[in-house]
């Protein structure tokens, strides 16, 4: 008896219907309707980003900035030092609407001298955490529990977690073990990078013992959670050997944390590290300014394995002295999005997105989220609206925020794959629902079929079935929910 594939008609498939093209599509492509009845490419950046309008958090100096998201509550918290009100320490909490935030009353944590401050959210206890050197008690480095309410947060008490002065303070949320790691540069022990593991509870923070995962001078510390093998990766630079650009892997067990063999991705001399993890193809993105290469803005790819870390080659994103870097991965374009200013004119904000191939990073041209110098940036994403929160410090004027909509793809309007290429604003045949196409190749038979964000067909399960390959280059496309 004949196999189905030999007893359906060939040339091009079946149930088609004819679409002009928008866009010169290749044979078997997966097409998206546009609201003008044509059909387009599938494509991870199909609509355009969109930057909304700058709004003001602060009308004063700020530094010291640092963003997380509350996404219990789905909040944007923004904790910096206010300089025009003693330099106390200050979170504000922001609500974003479509491209644009609000903002409630500015709330005071540290009533005193706050600096290098880091922030994270603890999504186990729904509290934002912020750690900081509060130079109003010695420098010691020191931690305070947020709950978010409404447009508001408060605090519970100051828990110191080093007793010396304590510098570059950064925490992540480990999604796994539930627990709070910082990692800081402890003056008081020879400026050695150092760690500790917080557990929250309630309105406070405990802490297990101190480690060190460098001993010797280290700055620029930035920190990622790798939740594929739940790792945390620690990117720094290492002033004890030449100031080159160096990461390490982090496991947090109970209240400790241990640390493997540390990997250096840069062998020269590096700055402003800002690190991310792209959940999709399972690494991490460290960006950071190659003050060892005419201070361009750089990005390598890493990926983690067991307790170590390896890079691919690193990739210039910006080709102009780049400063005060921040990363997030964006989970709607699949893309990791670098913010930063440059010195080189005209100096502007940017964000700039990358996509990973292997282990190594491509990019976008870079888009203007903010006209003028920029100071102390720092940006988050909000995983309820799929935007990208970017707080931006300032000298002597305002500090403002901006929502930066990455490109997305339009693969929820999926509508079908060509039968054969279409030249742009030609017509041509497109293989719908209820239909088979025929111009695949490379597919397993009896496995089921998504478009991805990007375009391409795979068995990755998606929210967009198309159906089920009946022969290596045939898909019956018929809805198998």
């Amino acid at each position: 008896m004949s196999n189905l594939s030999e007893l359906l008609p060939t040339g091009g498939g079946q149930n088609a219907v004819d679409f002009v093209a928008s866009g010169t599509l290749s044979s078997g492509q997966t097409v998206a309707l546009k609201t003008d009845g044509t059909v387009e490419a599938v494509s991870a950046s199909a609509n355009p980003s969109v930057v909304g309008s700058a709004v003001v958090f602060d009308t004063s100096t700020t530094s010291y900035i640092a963003s997380a998201f509350d996404s219990n509550l789905n909040k944007v918290v923004i904790a910096y030092r206010d300089e025009n009100n003693s330099n106390y320490g200050t979170a504000i909490v922001g609500t974003v609407s479509g491209t644009t935030i609000s903002f409630g009353s500015a709330v005071v944590f540290n009533a005193s001298d706050a600096r290098e401050i880091g922030i994270t959210f603890d999504s186990n206890e729904n509290k934002i955490v912020i750690v900081y050197r509060d130079n109003g008690n010695s420098g010691y480095g020191t931690a305070i529990v947020g709950t978010v309410s409404g447009t508001s947060i408060s605090f519970g008490s100051e828990v110191v977690f080093e007793s010396a002065i304590t510098l570059r303070c950064t925490a992540v949320f480990d999604t796994v073990n539930n627990k709070v790691l910082i990692a800081y540069r402890d003056f008081g022990n020879s400026n050695y990078g150092t760690a500790i593991v917080g557990t929250v509870s309630g309105t406070s923070i405990s802490f297990g013992s101190a480690v060190v995962f460098a001993a010797g001078n280290t700055n620029d510390i930035s920190m990622a959670f790798d939740s594929n093998v739940s790792k945390v990766v620690v990117a720094y630079r290492d002033d004890s050997n030449s100031l080159y650009g160096t990461a390490i892997v982090a496991t947090v067990s109970g209240t400790s944390v241990s640390f493997g063999t540390a990997a250096i991705f840069d062998s020269s001399a590096v700055e402003q590290n800002t690190i991310a993890f792209d959940s999709t193809a399972n690494k991490v993105v460290i960006a950071y300014r190659a003050i060892g290469a005419s201070s361009y803005g750089t990005a390598v790819v890493g990926t983690v394995s067991g307790t170590s870390i390896s890079f691919g080659s690193t990739v210039v994103f910006n080709s102009v002295d780049t400063y005060f870097l921040s990363s997030i991965y964006s989970i709607t374009s699949n893309k990791i999005v670098i913010s930063y200013g440059q010195y080189g004119a005209p100096r502007n904000g940017y964000s700039i997105e990358g996509t990973i191939s292997g282990t190594s990073i491509s990019f976008l041209d870079p888009v203007i989220f903010i006209s003028g110098t920029t100071f102390y940036i720092s940006s988050v994403l909000d995983s309820n609206s799929n935007v990208v929160s970017i707080a931006v410090g300032s000298n002597g004027t305002e500090s403002k925020s901006v929502i930066f909509q990455p490109p997305s793809s339009n693969y929820a309007d999926f509508i079908g794959i060509t039968a054969g290429a279409i030249s742009d604003t030609a017509t041509g045949a497109v293989n719908v629902y209820g239909g088979i196409n025929e111009a695949q190749t490379g597919l397993t038979i009896g496995s089921d079929y998504y478009v991805q964000n990007d375009g391409s067909i795979s068995t990755t399960a998606s929210a967009v079935k198309i159906g089920q390959a009946i022969s290596a280059t045939t898909i019956n496309m018929m809805d198998l929910t």
